[in-house]
């Protein structure tokens, strides 16, 4: 999956194109050609950059100009849907969506909202590993925007200053409140956290279950994805072992 991601970081195209057209029937083809395409990336859960995909007026709008807009969208879903909306079940859910998408299941797309990391003096001068594991995320498929959760499991070796614990889990939780690739929320997290806590030293591994294989498609409730980011001292093996070690 990661071929699909250039050497900077950058989106690279998966399929290449068939150069210039100039039939109805080629642009048919084309376009047929383009939507398998966009299937397959969903289907094989690809992700085509480590930046969260975002255009550059995305916070043009306020957050409750964004709630009113999606509450009438998802109105008109449900209306398309057949569903009865004068139904006192159903007559609150547009805006209940609405408000749940902005100002928690995806309130991680607004940088705003990323938790302050605040680094403290280390006194006890400690400079082994420190483990925060079985961190519990709830994060969506941006492919099918069906829930991904599980657990990640984050170390880092401290440059000095250490950070407090809730800090970790609160910068899990920020990348995963966001249409996402497990991938890329593996390594969005492992960097952020190099960044603030100002070390190279940083590794994070994520064990989690998708819906979208669960409850679609190849309807798998058994398997669970793996993935991992091992930055500076823990691409050492004795201390990848060590790490791997404590979170079993």
């Amino acid at each position: 999956m990661k071929d699909s991601i250039g050497p900077n970081g950058s989106a690279q195209p998966i399929l290449n194109g068939n150069g210039h057209v100039h039939s109805a029937t080629c642009n048919h083809n084309k376009s047929h050609s383009n939507s398998n395409r966009i299937d397959d990336i969903g289907d094989m859960h690809v992700a085509t950059s480590w930046d969260t995909p975002l255009r550059p007026d995305a916070f043009d709008l306020s957050d409750q100009e964004k709630i009113e807009q999606i509450t009438a969208h998802f109105r008109e879903i449900m209306n398309i849907m057949g569903l009865d909306l004068t139904d006192d079940s159903l007559s609150g859910t547009p805006r209940r969506v609405a408000k749940m998408y902005i100002n928690e299941i995806y309130s991680g797309l607004n940088p705003a909202n990323k938790p302050a990391i605040r680094l403290f003096e280390n006194p006890y001068d400690y400079h082994e590993m420190l483990i925060e594991k079985d961190i519990t995320f709830y994060s969506t498929c941006e492919h099918h925007f069906v829930p991904i959760y599980g657990k990640a499991h984050v170390a880092y070796i401290p440059n000095g200053k250490v950070v407090g614990l809730s800090k970790i889990n609160r910068l899990v939780q920020h990348f995963a409140r966001r249409p996402q690739v497990q991938e890329r929320l593996n390594v969005q997290i492992a960097r952020e956290l190099s960044r603030a806590l100002d070390t190279p030293d940083v590794a994070v591994i994520i064990d989690a279950d998708h819906m979208c294989v669960a409850s679609r498609g190849v309807k798998d409730t058994n398997s669970r994805t793996i993935t991992s980011q091992f930055l500076g001292a823990f691409q050492d093996e004795a201390n990848k072992s060590q790490f791997l070690n404590f979170i079993r």
